[in-house]
């Protein structure tokens, strides 16, 4: 459909080793109660049960863990992004990416709070090269967009990505188990942008 090229895994293709792994599940952790300027490498270490040495030889500053853990999480949609550029059917294609980037943004509330409201992370992933060309296939697909450096479509992408965002992390939504608020967030989005049941 939109890529002719070999598939692209920017983030999948990463190989942490355990140590990085542990670093950057404890890092995920503290961000998401102390944001990014709130945490400290020495934080990290101390849950990680280890020495800032040892967290500075995995990672040289927050903004690598950070990146880490954002690529880390992307991973996840790196098979629905490739198959939807696959899928000839433009709806079926921006229903199944869909549904996959509303699962992650459900079962990562915490992280997508974090994500989308700690300027410094905001701050770092739009420095990132990888998470903006990344971002920018996943919209392409989604809004069906062929070129992705119009204002419109980049306005459309972020009223999307910030009715998904936000909406699971509203608090209206706080009591709503997962399946509930993926099967709703699923209906309404699938209306905004007019895509089939």
């Amino acid at each position: 459909m939109l890529a002719d090229s070999p598939p692209q895994r920017p983030f999948s293709s990463i190989r942490w080793t355990a140590a990085q792994r542990r670093t950057m599940t404890a890092a995920l952790d503290l961000i998401g109660v102390h944001g990014v300027s709130g945490t400290s490498l020495q934080m990290i270490a101390d849950a990680v049960g280890v020495t800032k040495a040892a967290v500075y030889y995995q990672f040289k500053t927050k903004e690598e863990i950070v990146i880490a853990v954002t690529a880390h999480e992307l991973a996840i949609l790196e098979d629905a992004l490739i198959a939807a550029e696959a899928e000839p059917d433009l709806p079926r294609a921006r229903k199944v990416l869909l549904d996959s980037v509303i699962d992650l943004a459900v079962t990562r509330r915490r992280w997508v709070s974090t994500l989308t409201g700690d300027p410094v992370i905001v701050r770092i992933l739009a420095e990132h090269e990888p998470f903006r060309l990344f971002m920018n296939r996943l919209y392409s697909v989604l809004l069906d967009e062929r070129h992705n450096d119009d204002t419109l479509t980049r306005v459309s992408a972020a009223v999307l990505s910030a009715a998904i965002g936000g909406a699971v992390v509203n608090p209206l939504v706080t009591d709503l188990d997962d399946e509930t608020l993926r099967a709703t967030l699923i209906q309404l989005t699938q209306r905004m942008l007019d895509l089939p049941d």
